[in-house]
Protein backbone atom coordinates (compact mmCIF):
# COMPACT_ATOMS: atom_id res chain seq x y z
CA UNK A 1 0.00 0.00 0.00
CA UNK A 2 2.45 2.77 -1.20
CA UNK A 3 -0.57 4.95 -2.38
CA UNK A 4 -1.74 6.59 1.07
CA UNK A 5 0.69 7.86 4.13
CA UNK A 6 -0.92 8.53 7.30
CA UNK A 7 0.21 11.87 8.68
CA UNK A 8 1.41 12.69 12.43
CA UNK A 9 0.11 9.99 14.90
CA UNK A 10 -2.15 8.28 12.31
CA UNK A 11 -2.34 4.52 11.14
CA UNK A 12 -4.20 3.04 8.49
CA UNK A 13 -6.20 -0.23 9.88
CA UNK A 14 -7.53 -3.04 7.09
CA UNK A 15 -10.66 -4.16 8.82
CA UNK A 16 -11.49 -7.68 9.66
CA UNK A 17 -13.85 -9.65 7.06
CA UNK A 18 -17.08 -9.36 9.15
CA UNK A 19 -17.75 -13.12 10.15
CA UNK A 20 -20.93 -15.34 8.94
CA UNK A 21 -23.44 -15.50 10.95
CA UNK A 22 -26.53 -17.69 10.48
CA UNK A 23 -29.72 -18.11 12.77
CA UNK A 24 -32.09 -20.89 12.31
CA UNK A 25 -30.45 -21.18 8.55
CA UNK A 26 -31.43 -17.91 8.23
CA UNK A 27 -27.91 -15.76 6.64
CA UNK A 28 -27.89 -12.45 8.68
CA UNK A 29 -27.43 -9.38 5.63
CA UNK A 30 -24.30 -7.24 5.21
CA UNK A 31 -26.14 -4.10 6.13
CA UNK A 32 -27.04 -6.51 9.84
CA UNK A 33 -23.80 -7.57 10.39
CA UNK A 34 -21.37 -6.11 13.53
CA UNK A 35 -18.78 -4.15 12.41
CA UNK A 36 -15.29 -5.63 13.35
CA UNK A 37 -13.14 -4.41 16.26
CA UNK A 38 -10.25 -6.19 14.53
CA UNK A 39 -7.93 -5.43 11.78
CA UNK A 40 -4.43 -5.17 10.48
CA UNK A 41 -2.33 -2.08 10.50
CA UNK A 42 -1.40 -1.04 6.84
CA UNK A 43 0.46 2.11 7.41
CA UNK A 44 1.41 3.94 10.05
CA UNK A 45 3.14 8.03 10.40
CA UNK A 46 5.80 9.10 11.56
CA UNK A 47 3.93 10.17 15.14
CA UNK A 48 4.19 13.73 16.68
CA UNK A 49 7.37 15.23 19.20
CA UNK A 50 5.04 14.50 22.32
CA UNK A 51 4.08 10.90 21.20
CA UNK A 52 6.16 8.05 19.74
CA UNK A 53 4.82 5.45 17.10
CA UNK A 54 4.57 2.21 18.97
CA UNK A 55 2.27 0.30 15.95
CA UNK A 56 4.06 -0.78 12.97
CA UNK A 57 2.89 -2.54 9.57
CA UNK A 58 1.48 -6.05 9.81
CA UNK A 59 0.83 -5.62 13.60
CA UNK A 60 -2.49 -6.79 14.42
CA UNK A 61 -4.82 -4.52 16.63
CA UNK A 62 -7.97 -3.59 18.44
CA UNK A 63 -9.95 -0.57 17.96
CA UNK A 64 -13.28 1.43 19.06
CA UNK A 65 -16.76 0.35 17.73
CA UNK A 66 -16.44 3.90 16.61
CA UNK A 67 -12.94 4.64 16.13
CA UNK A 68 -11.28 6.18 12.95
CA UNK A 69 -12.93 7.48 9.33
CA UNK A 70 -13.70 4.89 7.15
CA UNK A 71 -12.08 4.86 3.51
CA UNK A 72 -12.25 3.26 0.20
CA UNK A 73 -9.29 2.53 -1.95
CA UNK A 74 -9.16 0.64 -4.82
CA UNK A 75 -12.24 -1.03 -3.90
CA UNK A 76 -10.94 -2.25 -0.44
CA UNK A 77 -12.41 -0.56 2.62
CA UNK A 78 -9.95 0.95 5.24
CA UNK A 79 -9.79 3.06 8.36
CA UNK A 80 -7.50 6.19 9.32
CA UNK A 81 -7.23 6.47 12.96
CA UNK A 82 -5.27 8.37 15.61
CA UNK A 83 -2.94 5.74 17.42
CA UNK A 84 -4.47 6.44 20.56
CA UNK A 85 -7.99 5.28 19.54
CA UNK A 86 -6.20 1.20 19.46
CA UNK A 87 -7.16 -0.17 22.25
CA UNK A 88 -4.55 -3.06 22.32
CA UNK A 89 -2.22 -4.98 19.63
CA UNK A 90 -2.42 -8.66 19.34
CA UNK A 91 0.66 -10.83 19.10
Amino acid sequence: MSSIKPLADRVLVKPAAAEEKTVGGIIIPDSAKEKPLKGEVIAVGNGTKDEAMVLKAGDTVLYGKYAGTEIELDGEKYLIMRQSDVLAQIN
